[in-house]
Parts: structure tokens; sequence; C-alpha cells
């Protein structure tokens, strides 16, 4: 109970600074999002006719993955430096494979006699590829996104190593106090936002694609 009390009582004493770091934790997230899938959906689109290539491009996003953030946010700061840009450049790299892999996979799939029958009433290869092939592969990419969306939340975290944006500073700061009264609830408080948060971009991921996908795609 003492434990519960001490950590409303923390929300309650910091509301507004904790609603600017979630803003800013979503906000990241969301950017880093969005600039992976053009990325990743232009590398499946550019490489997934081609074997060799599409293997380079899922072999090369896979190895990145594997790459401890801790180690890949080192990596990054003599190229941007500390803040917001080395925390959003990982991002954007740690979620490129599922979006590269889904667009290629979601591609490769389609059937040969739509895209056949696109070409037979006059459409050109660029727009069989807009108008058909993505529309088709949408769901596999939104599908990608999602768990892209959820990895970034916490590997955002981390990115208060290099001074990041958002509630990692939080759970930092908490675990650098361990100790003092006001620790648990410090790494308490920013780990709930977070799982709270991602909860809430995943569902609204979810209606995204209700909104976007026809009944016959799904």
């Amino acid at each position: 109970m003492t434990s519960s009390i001490s950590l409303w009582g923390y929300v309650s004493a910091h509301y507004p600074q904790l609603i600017f770091d979630s803003y800013q934790h979503v906000s990241a997230v969301i950017q880093s999002v969005l600039i992976a899938t053009v990325l990743g959906v232009a590398i499946g689109v550019l490489t997934y006719r081609n074997a060799v290539a599409a293997n380079l491009a899922m072999a090369t996003s896979s190895v990145i993955l594997t790459v401890p953030a801790f180690a890949l946010l080192g990596l990054l700061i003599p190229l941007f430096g500390l803040g917001v840009i080395p925390s959003v450049a990982a991002l954007v790299l740690y979620s490129l494979l599922p979006i590269v892999r889904n667009t290629i996979v979601g591609l490769n799939g389609v059937d040969p006699a739509l895209t056949d029958a696109a070409r037979g009433i006059g459409m050109s290869r660029l727009t069989t590829l807009t108008r058909v092939e993505l529309r088709l592969v949408w769901p596999a990419i939104l599908s990608a996104m999602r768990l892209s969306t959820q990895m970034s939340m916490g590997v955002l975290a981390i990115a208060a190593y290099v001074k990041g944006p958002g509630l990692g500073n939080l759970i930092f700061a908490g675990l650098a106090r361990v100790g003092s009264p006001t620790a648990l609830p410090m790494a308490l408080t920013g780990t709930l936002l977070i799982v709270i948060l991602a909860l809430a971009l995943d569902a609204v991921l979810v209606l995204i694609g209700r909104l976007t996908t026809s009944k016959g795609i799904r």
C-alpha cells in the first residue's frame, strides 16, 4: 500500500512533466516508424523482383537488428552527437527489418493473375504497383508497423543513454537514485507509461487498419 501511495503521489506531483515526456516518447516513435515505413517499403519495392537483392536487403536489416541497443547508440554518437537525432536514427534502423521483410514477402505473394489483369486493362507498371499490389500488401505492411512500434517504444527508453527524448530519462533517473524514496516511483512510473502508451498506439494502428483495408482483403 505504501509503494502504491508513493507512486500515485509521484504521478500527482509531476504529471505536467510526465505528460510532456509521454508526448516526446510517442512523437519520436511515430516519426521513426513512419520514416522506417517509407524506407522499408521503398527497399522492398526496389528489390522484391530480384531474389539476390531481396535476400541482401533482408539480411542487412537482420544484422542491424542483432546489434545491442547500447552498442548501436554508441556507434551513432560520433555521427550525430547526442539527443534526438541518434535516438530516431536507431529506432529507424531497428524498425526496418519487419517492414522490409513483410513488403518483399507480400509483393512476391501477390497472385500474378491479378497483376496481369491490371496490365491487361491498360494500367502501367507503376499504377499496377500502387493501386493493386501495394493495396493487397498493405495489411502485411501495417502488421510490420505494429511490430516496429512496439519494439521502438522499448528501445527508445534505452536512448536516454544518449540523452534521447521520452520516458527513458525518468527510468534512468530512478535507477540512479536507488535507495531514495523517489527511486521506485520514478522507474515504475516511466515503465508503466511506456506499456500503456505502447498498447494505445497498437490500438490506434488496429483501428487504422480496419478503416483503410477493404473487407475483401482482411
